[in-house]
């Protein structure tokens, strides 16, 4: 069953608890950037766990609400992994338009309904967020749209990604092409 129309969903969690989530429209301007001259249709192999999915379950196409929340995103991965800026340079920031019906967990208290809080800014962390996710998607959902773990005032959206495209979706082209890491954004989380 899909839910891109459906207000709301129950799943079942590995560990029997629901997923009692809404959903949402999400329509306008989204963002995700790339590494330069990398293809954007490019589809790892085995696909990457995200904190909002394992990849062994769904691939997941991150985009985020604005440029500072995609950058500030991509600061906290560096900071992680202890890789400098000027490592990962150039990059390709692709603004993307996007009209579809996601699960809505943008609030505490729509996290707090799937027994969450807001998502910390580190790996260790994403278990919980992944079982939720992984939820989802075998409910039929098209992704979720929830706080950046990087930006607490910006959103980030997760699509569970089966396909090349996903409908609602396309990137706008041309990218705007960094050559030199921005500055960190404001109200950023490491």
């Amino acid at each position: 069953m899909s839910h891109g129309s459906s207000p709301r969903s129950r799943a079942r969690l590995p560990s029997e608890v629901a997923v009692d989530v809404d959903g949402v429209a999400i329509r306008g301007s989204w963002y995700r950037h790339v590494p330069h001259r990398g293809k954007l249709s490019h589809r790892p192999d085995p696909a990457a766990d995200g904190r909002w999915q394992h990849g062994a379950v769904v691939e997941g196409l991150y985009l985020a609400d604005s440029e500072a929340t995609a950058w500030a995103e991509w600061y906290r991965q560096l900071a992680e992994y202890g890789i400098p800026p000027m490592r990962q340079m150039p990059r390709n920031l692709w603004r993307w338009d996007v009209n579809l019906r996601v699960a809505n967990l943008r609030t505490p208290a729509r996290l707090s309904r799937v027994d969450l809080g807001a998502p910390p800014p580190s790996r260790t962390s994403w278990p919980r967020y992944q079982e939720v996710g992984d939820a989802l998607f075998a409910d039929g959902w098209t992704g979720l749209v929830a706080p950046s773990a990087a930006r607490p005032a910006g959103r980030v959206l997760c699509l569970f990604r089966t396909a090349v495209t996903i409908d609602g979706t396309k990137a706008v082209p041309p990218p705007t092409i960094y050559r030199y890491p921005p500055n960190p954004p404001a109200g950023m989380t490491t």
